[in-house]
């Protein structure tokens, strides 16, 4: 039977207009889902002594240097504070200091004038650390205590070492809750020291095959940018192109102390290594670990201090402020941070004669992000100054002396 003509258009309309009214609704959810991230933008003028054409490009690495180096200490042994902290960053070294394993998590009792590298502009930094903890075994619970108080790690904290998640209890054995010792151990940091950590280190210890499989899910699903573990990427990674930091995971390699206690051969090993990787061509990201950094080599798998004072010596004189000042000493948090940040801004520049405007877009960063900074190079053959009226960032450069290097840091 052939329907009336009249029924059919109201019934089409009112179909139509559900059917478009849900294709709206979705849209508009599907806009707010989707919306782009906001970017802000930052500018300054470069006022050059001549009108040579310029480039410029954001550095590869921080201060444009060729190497960034990371060094963390797991489990939080509080030879960090006695030994590390003191040799890095200048201060009294602590002598003989027996724990309550019976151990000795001091040094040698020397004052350390400190060890640096600098910004490329002529002021010194000194090296730091990232230190792997466990919330669980932080605390004052006695003069011997062979971990960190609260107040030792919000110190090093302060100073610009970075914080890295390691569990709760550095749990690892069959039956662990591998998802709340990466939250809770999150919680516990934030409670105590007032920041979210964003970077995790799987504990090692005894175990079921495949443990840290877990670990690494659980922790890139819960808030970690990106995990050190025992395989994956590194231990160097070429930053001379965009690096892909998506979920990235990072395997680990150990500094660690012989049993010969005779001279520094084990050190001169690592430090050939070393060698050959600064040599490299291009920049690039490496990573070491160990344990304890006492006087006794904590579990077999630390650095006696002596050990580790040679080693971090070496380092800094040949390629620190007082040597060639290629490296950038600086925790794994630090560096992943400018390189994420660096990969995204976009930078744009106009030249008129003797003047450049130059402005960066720089897009939205997490909240759990510590550092918010970048380096620009500029080649040019001459002096120039930069004028800027903005307060949301602050800029320094050698455009005076040896005129290619900006360096830009953001307020938050």
């Amino acid at each position: 039977m052939k329907i009336p003509q009249f029924r059919i258009k109201p019934f089409l309309l009112a179909i139509l207009l559900i059917i478009n009214g849900v294709f709206l609704c979705s849209a508009n959810a599907l806009n707010k889902t989707i919306d782009p991230p906001k970017s802000k933008f930052i500018s300054f003028k470069i006022k050059l002594k001549s009108a040579e054409k310029v480039k410029i490009e954001a550095a590869s690495l921080k201060f444009n240097k060729h190497l960034a180096y990371s060094f963390t200490l797991d489990d939080g042994y509080r030879s960090a504070y006695l030994t590390a902290f003191p040799l890095l960053n200048g201060g009294k070294i602590s002598p003989k200091n027996i724990n309550e394993w019976k151990n000795d998590q001091g040094g040698d009792g020397t004052n350390s004038k400190g060890l640096f590298y600098s910004d490329g502009l002529g002021n010194k930094i000194p090296f730091k650390l990232g230190l792997a903890i466990n919330g669980a075994t932080i605390g004052d619970f006695s003069a011997y205590r062979g971990h960190l108080s609260w107040a030792e790690v919000k110190e090093m904290y302060d100073t610009g070492w970075d914080i890295l998640n390691h569990g709760l209890h550095h749990a690892t054995k069959h039956g662990t809750n591998f998802l709340t010792e990466v939250t809770e151990n999150t919680t516990s940091i934030k409670q105590n020291l007032g920041f979210t950590m964003s970077q995790f280190v799987v504990p090692g210890g005894e175990s079921d095959p495949g443990y840290q499989l877990e670990y690494e899910r659980d922790a890139l699903a819960n808030g970690s940018f990106s995990v050190a573990s025992y395989k994956g990427r590194g231990p160097v990674i070429n930053v001379n192109e965009k690096v892909n930091l998506d979920k990235m995971i990072y395997a680990r390699t150990f500094v660690q102390s012989s049993k010969d206690t005779i001279g520094f051969k084990t050190m001169d090993r690592f430090l050939a290594t070393f060698d050959s990787v600064a040599k490299l061509p291009n920049p690039i990201w490496y990573n070491e670990f160990t344990h304890g950094v006492g006087n006794g080599n904590l579990w077999n798998l630390s650095m006696r201090f002596p050990d580790f004072k040679y080693y971090m010596t070496a380092i800094a004189n040949k390629y620190g402020s007082k040597g060639n000042d290629f490296i950038w000493m600086a925790p794994w948090q630090e560096v992943y941070e400018y390189i994420w940040l660096r990969d995204r801004i976009k930078i744009n520049y106009q030249q008129k004669d003797k003047e450049v405007i130059v402005t960066v877009e720089v897009p939205e960063i997490q909240e759990t992000f510590r550092y918010r900074a970048i380096s620009l190079t500029i080649e040019t053959p001459s002096k120039f100054e930069i004028e800027s009226k903005e307060s949301n960032f602050a800029i320094s450069s050698d455009g005076k002396i040896n005129h290619k290097l900006i360096n830009i840091k953001l307020n938050e």
